[in-house]
């Protein structure tokens, strides 16, 4: 069973400030990234290291939510409606947001009878009505889970525990499609997504602890696996082949390089200002809310601004417009947290 441990939530907000930045990375060197072939080689290959560099974004967030969530004890009832009320709200509102960003951008016209307009409403609201919005999505069906997976993780042993990652690794490289036309026709389905990164975080938190033999190997894992996979994709590359086996979050790859990550994000003691620490502070209170509307101002910082990578050279104008876009967001969130009565649940705080 597991040791309950009191939870230093400094490093917690240390590490999901900067998930949130490197996705916001991510998104503004997948567009390079996705012109495979129509970009010259040097920006490419420029958005191909920024983008394997921040992969790991996503699965930390996961895995901070297993770090936070899986060591307590629920009832059912008013977990969801405590963590659903929280997320479904904003992300309603943000999706209407994102809606009438693509009516605004003539990606979608309302010209149907009313019901035809609802509809179309109601498909966007179903399917996603921006590209990043997924996440929430997964993170929902993520919290109906949680009250079950916790309660395996906290009467687990530490050898059950691992069981279950080494199982759930195991089936991600089998159903890789690299190798999967090879696979035994067993159902292992059970051990796929996103849940094994909770199970992940909680291990890493309560099972791991702290040595310099261990900062210094996962440096040296993060480093090797980045080295890997920038060098393997420049190489498909040059054979005229694109692929994004290696950057997808359900990937071998990925997993190790989120967990170096996560342990470097946790162990790794950096002493800063204390107005830094404060600024710091303050941005993760927004942290959800700059995650909902970052893509509508990275669309807005590059028509009409011209604010994107193609700002300048992609390896100084790639993180400047991420640092623009995080900013903005931020201020756009903390101006909407004023709003009487609503402005938290607009603001997803």
């Amino acid at each position: 069973m597991t040791a309950t441990k009191a939870q230093n939530l400094d490093w917690i907000n240390s590490l999901r400030l900067i998930a949130l930045f490197a996705v916001i990375v991510l998104h503004v060197s997948a567009i390079p990234l996705a012109q495979y072939g129509q970009e010259p080689v040097s920006i490419w290959l420029v958005s191909d290291f920024y983008n394997m560099l921040v992969r790991f974004a996503v699965p930390v967030f996961v895995m901070i939510t297993g770090s936070l969530l899986l060591h307590r004890e629920y009832e059912f009832v008013p977990f969801l409606k405590k963590r659903l009320s929280r997320v479904v709200v904003p992300f309603l509102f943000w999706s209407l947001v994102y809606i009438w960003y693509s009516w605004y951008n003539e990606e979608m016209v309302f010209n149907g009878t009313t019901w035809v307009n609802v509809k179309q409403v109601l498909h966007q609201l179903k399917y996603g009505s921006s590209y990043h919005l997924w996440y929430v999505y997964m993170l929902i069906g993520l919290y109906f889970f949680i009250p079950i997976i916790g309660k395996f993780v906290r009467n687990a042993s530490k050898r059950e525990v691992e069981y279950f990652l080494v199982v759930w690794l195991i089936v991600m490289i089998l159903t890789q499609p690299v190798i999967s036309s090879i696979n035994p026709q067993v159902d292992v389905h059970y051990f796929t997504g996103y849940a094994g990164y909770l199970v992940l975080g909680h291990y890493l938190t309560f099972y791991v602890n702290y040595s310099k033999r261990i900062v210094l190997k996962m440096w040296a894992l993060f480093l090797v696996l980045l080295m890997i996979a920038v060098t393997g994709t420049y190489l498909l590359y040059k054979h005229n082949t694109f692929t994004t086996l290696l950057y997808e979050p359900l990937s071998p790859t990925i997993v190790i390089l989120s967990s170096s990550a996560f342990l470097l994000g946790r162990f790794i003691k950096v002493q800063l200002p204390a107005f830094i620490l404060k600024a710091k502070d303050f941005a993760c209170e927004y942290n959800f809310g700059i995650y909902l509307c970052h893509a509508l101002i990275l669309y807005f910082l590059d028509e009409p601004f011209g604010i994107s990578y193609k700002l300048c050279t992609p390896l100084v104008s790639i993180p400047v417009t991420a640092i623009i876009c995080f900013m903005l967001s931020l201020l756009l969130v903390w101006l909407l947290s004023k709003i009487p009565f609503a402005g938290k649940w607009l603001a997803g705080i």
